[in-house]
């Protein structure tokens, strides 16, 4: 062993080897500092006097599997500057770590592979000491994200547990990287985030959100310049939710007169037609449970149409095929119909925003799969603020197909 390969291997610099120990599958290395680069820890100064020092254990780097330790007496000195004694800075060790930084590093290198509990066992650490790890890692990171430069962003929130518990998301759709995670939902969860964007002087382009009216208000009052794109898939979603239930009071209404000609036929109207399954017959079942029952087929024919809103070659063709929407909806003299048209009437504008701005809460939607996976993986979190940083972390995080 030698004072280089200290610095090769275990990146220690500006400390002496001494001499090694072997005991019981452990390495002990000890080391010493020269008294010619003692530093104060306060002012650097190097005028200072020895006043003995303090023995410590770190985990370094293991050799093999073998746990190894670095033995030092860390100097204690007297600083003529500052007229105080003080303890000298260990340059590879954080404060009140016992841990080197390269033993640090190792471990976030592993933790891309493997779980948090496989690194700890592999190298005989705590299960603790290998999150406190990757939560400072993650904070120094992804801690407080830069939101001077975005654009385009992207604002929901996600159920993360039973009991209704959510956080609220905001995405940069032009990085694909989350910005913000609030606790909750609704305005109060995004307070934080406007606070900092304030802060941050970015002039934000376009908001993708679903029709939430508190998310209309928050926007509203704290981002006025930007464009507010409403969610083409949540307004899709909105309308499978008025059709189910419209479904089912048709139901009850045929089964109540010895019919049960909607029975089984609820996922088959909420899938789009090119998703039917042919070997299946879901076409031919569907259609003939169309045919015997005129207003699901129009409310079901209608959301086919609904669709075609978001396809047109420009914003003017889409405002008149919207407009033309409303109008055939109005007059079909179904009620269901006649109420998603006034709710569609209300929010027309930010549903043509699209055309100006081609944005979704899509890639947020795969955010939140991401997530899913994530909390999976680790059979759920404890932790919360540590489920946070790992979920503002989550664009480095790649996934791949092993099976």
């Amino acid at each position: 062993m030698s004072t280089s390969l200290l610095y090769h291997r275990f990146g220690i610099v500006g400390y002496r080897y001494v001499s090694q120990a072997f005991a019981e599958g452990v390495t002990i290395f000890r080391i010493e500092q020269p008294r010619e680069r003692l530093r104060c820890s306060h002012c650097g100064s190097d005028e200072v006097w020895s006043q003995g020092g303090v023995e410590r254990f770190f985990r370094g780097l293991p050799i093999g599997s073998q746990p190894t330790f670095l033995e030092l007496k860390v100097p204690r000195v007297f600083c003529w500057d500052c007229g105080k004694v003080r303890q000298v800075k260990v340059n590879f060790a954080d404060p009140k770590k016992h841990y080197t930084r390269t033993l640090a590093r190792y471990a976030l290198e592993l933790c891309r592979h493997m779980t948090i509990k496989d690194v700890a066992e592999h190298l005989w650490l705590g299960w603790d000491t290998i999150k406190e790890i990757q939560a400072q890692h993650l904070q120094r990171r992804f801690g407080k994200p830069k939101l001077h430069k975005l654009k385009q962003i992207a604002i929901d929130e996600i159920n993360i547990g039973k009991g209704h518990r959510y956080l609220t998301i905001v995405l940069n759709l032009l990085t694909g990287a989350v910005v913000f995670v609030g606790d909750g939902k609704g305005v109060d969860a995004l307070k934080p985030f406007w606070k900092r964007l304030r802060r941050s002087h970015a002039k934000i382009e376009a908001v993708a959100t679903d029709m939430s009216p508190a998310y209309i208000r928050a926007v509203r009052d704290n981002i006025r310049g930007a464009v507010h794109v409403f969610d083409h898939f949540h307004v899709i979603k909105l309308y499978n939710e008025k059709l189910s239930a419209f479904r089912r009071q048709l139901f009850h209404e045929l089964t109540a007169k010895g019919q049960k000609l909607l029975k089984g036929i609820r996922w088959l109207l909420l899938k789009n037609p090119e998703n039917l399954d042919p070997k299946k017959k879901e076409r031919q079942r569907l259609e003939r449970a169309l045919r015997l029952n005129e207003p699901l087929a129009i409310v079901y024919y209608m959301k086919d149409d609904l669709r075609q809103i978001w396809t047109q070659s420009n914003k003017v063709l889409a405002r008149l095929f919207l407009e033309d929407w409303l109008a055939r909806a109005r007059v079909s003299g179904i009620r269901m119909l006649e109420q998603f048209a006034d709710t569609l009437e209300q929010h027309q504008e930010g549903i043509l925003n699209y055309y100006d701005y081609p944005i979704s809460t899509g890639p947020l939607e795969g955010t939140n799969t991401k997530i899913q996976l994530m909390k999976r993986q680790a059979y759920g979190y404890r932790d919360h603020e540590f489920l946070k940083l790992k979920i503002l972390g989550l664009h480095e995080t790649k996934y791949a197909l092993v099976g």
